[in-house]
C-alpha cells in the first residue's frame, strides 16, 4: 500500500491565529500517528507562519513514524533538518513569500545547486527528494543530481481531473515511468483529496508515498481525525 504522509502545517496555521497552544501540534502529530498516518510531514518557513522552527525540533523526538521535512534549503533550513535527522527532507523551490509550493525544480538549471545540497544531506544520512513537475527531461535530469526519490508536484492533476481524469492524470503516469527507469523513487503531493486520490494511485506505477495535508485537515473539520485518516487510507489499498 502507498504510504499516506499527513501534513500538520494547518494545525499550526490554526494555532498560531490565536496564539497560545490551541490546537496542540504535538498531541496532533501523536494522534495522526496513533490513527494510522504512516508518516508526519511538515514544512517550516522562514517566517513561521505556520510550522515553527521549535516545533520541529519537539515532533521529531515523540514521533515513531517516518518524519518527513519539506523546505527550500536555505542555510537555516539546511542547519535544521542536519540537527534533528528526519528520515526525508523534501526539497521544494518555494521562494520565503510564497503562499504554497507551486512549482517544481527546473533540474537543469538548478542541478549543480542541487547536487551539493543532497551531498550534504546524504553526508548526514537523510533520504531526500525533490519537488518536480512532469517534464520528463526534468524527470530524468533529477537522477543526475543525486537524489533518492522525486515527489511528483500534483496541482495540475487536480484542477483537471474533474472534467478529464484520463487526460490529468497521463503526464503523471509518464513522468512516473520515467523517473523508475531512471532509478528514483516516486512521491506525490498537492491538492489531492478524497475524490482524486484513489484514481492517482491506480495510474502512478511505483507510487511510494503521498503527503496530504490542506484537504485532508479540511475534511477532518467535518469527519474527525480519525475517521478522516482511515478514509484516506482506504483510497491507498490495492
Amino acid at each position: 500500500m502507498v504510504r499516506l504522509s499527513v501534513n500538520i502545517n494547518k494545525i499550526a496555521t490554526l494555532r498560531n491565529a490565536r496564539g497560545g497552544n490551541i490546537p496542540d501540534v504535538l498531541k496532533a502529530a501523536i494522534d495522526c500517528q496513533r490513527f494510522g498516518a504512516e508518516g508526519i510531514t511538515v514544512h517550516p518557513r522562514p517566517d513561521e507562519r505556520h510550522i515553527r522552527y521549535h516545533d520541529v525540533r519537539d515532533i521529531r523526538p515523540i514521533i515513531t513514524t517516518e518524519f518527513n521535512i519539506e523546505g527550500y534549503p536555505s542555510r537555516p533550513f539546511l542547519d535544521l533538518v542536519k540537527e534533528v535527522v528526519p528520515h526525508q527532507v523534501t526539497l521544494v523551490p518555494d521562494p520565503p513569500d510564497a503562499l504554497t509550493s507551486n512549482q517544481g525544480w527546473d533540474t537543469i538549471k538548478h542541478q549543480s545547486f542541487l547536487q551539493d545540497v543532497i551531498g550534504e544531506l546524504k553526508e548526514a544520512g537523510i533520504r531526500t527528494s525533490i519537488f518536480i513537475g512532469t517534464d520528463i527531461k526534468l524527470v530524468k535530469k533529477a537522477a543526475e543530481t543525486g537524489t533518492d526519490r522525486i515527489e511528483l508536484y500534483t496541482e495540475p492533476y487536480a484542477a483537471k481531473f474533474p472534467e478529464d481524469p484520463e487526460s490529468a492524470v497521463k503526464p503523471f503516469t509518464l513522468a512516473a515511468k520515467a523517473a523508475s527507469t531512471a532509478g528514483l523513487g516516486i512521491n506525490a503531493g498537492h491538492d489531492l483529496n478524497l475524490h482524486n486520490l484513489k484514481f492517482l494511485r491506480d495510474n502512478i506505477p511505483g507510487l511510494l508515498e503521498v503527503s496530504i495535508g490542506h484537504a485532508l485537515i479540511s475534511d477532518a473539520l467535518y469527519y474527525g481525525l480519525e475517521n478522516t485518516i482511515q478514509m484516506y487510507l482506504r483510497q491507498l489499498k490495492t
